[in-house]
């Protein structure tokens, strides 16, 4: 089994590039507003213990299938501690099964980010990004408060790449991904 983290600032494409990955690989998709849209129409607000217990679920029973792996995306604060013992606890759950994990971290700038925002692909996916407003904010916020682009020595995985997509399709990133990691 596989599992691919593609983690990266808000609106860099983690989403979108996982789709196209995922169309050309055996690989399945479970990018994080799959678990975050719908646990803010039950509680209304973000729930951050219940996001996790849910993706946890989630990733235990997919670790347990025959299926050939699993493309998962987050966005990471490299100056969080919380935020990286949750990429290794995910790590760890295909660890257990002999699992191949890879870590592909997205770059771009925050000008490109921001007119990622506003994408058809993202707001249809990601329904609590539709006040492009709001979400707009909410981006510099990360961006001023967050460390959000690390270097490869703090990610406790050795199959890992970095990619500046700031002038890359979304398919030419996928197929970079799996020429690297040979998927």
């Amino acid at each position: 089994m596989k599992m691919v983290l593609i983690l990266g600032a808000g609106a860099v494409g983690k989403m979108t590039v996982g789709q196209e990955l995922m169309k050309i690989t055996d690989l399945r998709l479970f990018h994080s507003h799959m678990v975050i849209e719908p646990l803010l129409e039950i509680f209304g607000h973000f729930n951050g213990s219940a996001v996790e217990a849910v993706h946890t679920a989630i990733f235990q029973e997919f670790a347990k299938s025959d299926e050939y792996g699993m493309i998962t995306t987050f966005i990471h604060d490299y100056d969080n501690s919380y935020r990286l013992n949750l990429i290794t606890n995910i790590a760890d759950i295909f660890k257990e099964v002999d699992a191949e994990i890879y870590c592909v971290e997205l770059v771009a700038s925050l000008n490109v980010r921001l007119k990622r925002n506003a994408t058809e692909n993202r707001i249809k996916h990601k329904p609590s990004k539709q006040d492009i407003e709001w979400s707009n904010q909410r981006l510099r916020h990360e961006a001023e408060n967050y460390r959000l682009e690390g270097k490869a020595s703090e990610l406790p995985f050795k199959n890992y790449m970095k990619i500046d997509n700031t002038n890359l399709e979304p398919n030419v990133v996928a197929q970079m991904i799996k020429e690297r990691f040979l998927l």
